[in-house]
């Protein structure tokens, strides 16, 4: 089902307003998914090289990293997988020293992610992967909530087309024949981490344990978290110092959650006439803000345009008021002229009386 069709469906659900069937809180029955393909990751064997996050991004084709791979330095501060990075190998100070986990999704037999998405964009599959299908996602971002390892990110940055992006187990890659092993597992230079059936990996767990007495801490963390994972871990410190939760339980997302799951089809139906609702809110908002806004430039204009007109009178008075001060100095100064002109004439009269007596 295409976005549009889902919209389509919604609507018409809204209109309906029909009594819903109980939903299905996801598919319970996952034993013929515990013999699938899983990963078991062995801490005590992680050097921190960085180089499952090299492949992992080559292999997605996602952005390269602001700081390279080669550049160990930033394990030096935690971090988490985003948008653009499906998985990091993050460093922790234990008492015995530094140890080094990998994080990414952990493929749960039961996800969570899937559990909450009503609109089934995630599916566990026979390989082992929960794939994510963007086509039908609508964005709720449930499965970020839900996912008790916090692996789903969001594509914020794209306006028009974000999705929801974590690991995939290279189950693309593999089912269509371009990889033999996920990305990661296959550079690992210290086979940190091994491929294969998942029971088999419990079982090469538990003999480690017995070959390596006092070198593991004795427990699979995903055989039975959260109803089991398909990417598994051992590790020689407890789980918790390493960023693990151990309060998880051993209950599946879908049990835990059946419940709030039911009354998904009833927020589905009732959901366009919410939305509706928030349209309609919105556009009045819009509407207001808008005559708002025309009113506050209209106000600024006039304003703006009776400080003009105010200035401009000012500015003629001051000009008018200059120009009269160059005419009266300009007047003053021809009548100054004038007058030492008119003297000098009189004196140049005197001058001359003495001279015509005499001729006289």
């Amino acid at each position: 089902m295409k976005r549009r069709s889902f919209l389509g469906l919604m609507g018409a659900a809204g209109a309906g307003l029909a009594v819903p069937a109980p939903a299905r809180a996801g598919v319970k029955d996952f034993r013929g998914f515990l013999e699938t393909p899983g990963v078991l990751f062995d801490g005590t064997r992680c050097i921190g090289c960085r180089k499952c996050e090299l492949a992992c991004n080559q292999v997605n084709n996602l952005p390269e990293p602001e700081v390279p791979f080669d550049n160990l330095e930033i394990l030096d501060s935690r971090r988490r997988t985003d948008a653009s990075t499906f998985t990091v190998v993050n460093k922790f100070e234990t008492p015995n020293g530094p140890v080094y986990r990998k994080n990414q999704c952990n493929h749960c037999l039961e996800p969570a992610c899937a559990s909450s998405c009503f609109v089934a964009a995630f599916r566990k599959n026979t390989d082992s992967a929960v794939d994510y299908d963007d086509s039908v996602c609508v964005g709720c971002r449930y499965c970020m909530i839900a996912c008790p390892f916090e692996i789903p990110t969001y594509e914020y940055h794209k306006v028009l087309t974000p999705r929801v992006m974590k690991c995939t187990l290279c189950g693309p890659q593999m089912r269509a024949g371009e990889l033999r092993l996920p990305g990661c597992v296959d550079i690992c230079p210290v086979e940190a981490m091994i491929y294969g059936p998942r029971n088999e990996l419990i079982n090469l767990a538990n003999r480690r344990f017995k070959q390596f007495p006092g070198r593991y801490v004795e427990q699979i963390y995903g055989e039975h978290e959260m109803g089991g994972t398909s990417w598994m871990y051992i590790s020689g410190t407890p789980f918790r110092q390493v960023g693990l939760r151990e309060d998880l339980g051993t209950k599946s997302a879908p049990e835990l959650t059946a419940g709030a799951l039911a009354a998904v089809p009833v927020v589905v139906a009732v959901w366009p006439v919410l939305l509706g609702g928030i349209y309609a809110i919105n556009k009045r908002k819009e509407k207001i803000a808008a005559q708002e806004q025309k009113q506050a430039v209209a106000a600024a204009v006039a304003k703006s345009k009776e400080e003009a007109e105010e200035k401009l009178a000012t500015s003629l008075s001051k000009a008018e008021e200059a120009a009269n001060r160059r005419v009266d100095n300009e007047v003053k100064k021809a009548v100054k002229e004038a007058l030492a002109k008119k003297e000098e004439e009189l004196k140049a009269a005197d001058a001359s009386k003495p001279d015509e007596e005499e001729g006289k």
